[in-house]
């Protein structure tokens, strides 16, 4: 078993890919307006975000990962960049766990850090249930219960 720490992470991480798994690829273009990202973006910004991170905390980690750009795409590979940098996170976990509890570049410690990557990468989550139900393509209340299922993902 992981270190509890990182398993946290790692069913968070597979939850993100729960979600997107369950989104239809045309409703990868949906979005609550004109001014806010569609589905497919918030998703690639959740990815960015983690490589932003990488890039400071691990930059040796980010070897095969890729920023994703644009409004749209395909959702496999989507779906494949963010098991990538999901799995890179993880082993930026680990070494901190195996170092010194620290991220650089992060205060105050790797507790906190995971905590911090949940919370933002929870709020687009909310971000595109929003978007999908406004746009007319809401998730099914199966898929919606789903996303609480941590003891099963």
């Amino acid at each position: 078993m992981d270190d509890p720490l990182v398993e946290t992470w790692n069913i968070h991480d597979r939850i993100n890919r729960y979600l997107l798994d369950a989104i239809a690829p045309e409703a990868l273009i949906s979005s609550v307006g004109p001014k806010h990202r569609n589905v497919f973006k918030l998703f690639a910004h959740i990815h960015n975000v983690r490589l932003m991170w990488l890039k400071s905390a691990g930059p040796a980690l980010l070897e095969g990962l890729t920023k994703i750009e644009g409004d749209s795409g395909d959702k496999e590979a989507l779906a494949s960049e963010l098991e990538k940098s999901g799995r890179a996170i993880a082993e930026l976990l680990l070494a901190s766990l195996a170092k010194d509890g620290k991220i650089k570049g992060f205060k105050p410690h790797v507790t906190a850090f995971v905590g911090y990557l949940i919370s933002h990468e929870s709020h687009h989550r909310g971000q595109i249930g929003w978007s999908l139900k406004a746009a007319g393509h809401p998730l099914s209340q199966k898929t919606g219960f789903g996303l609480w299922e941590w003891g099963v993902r």
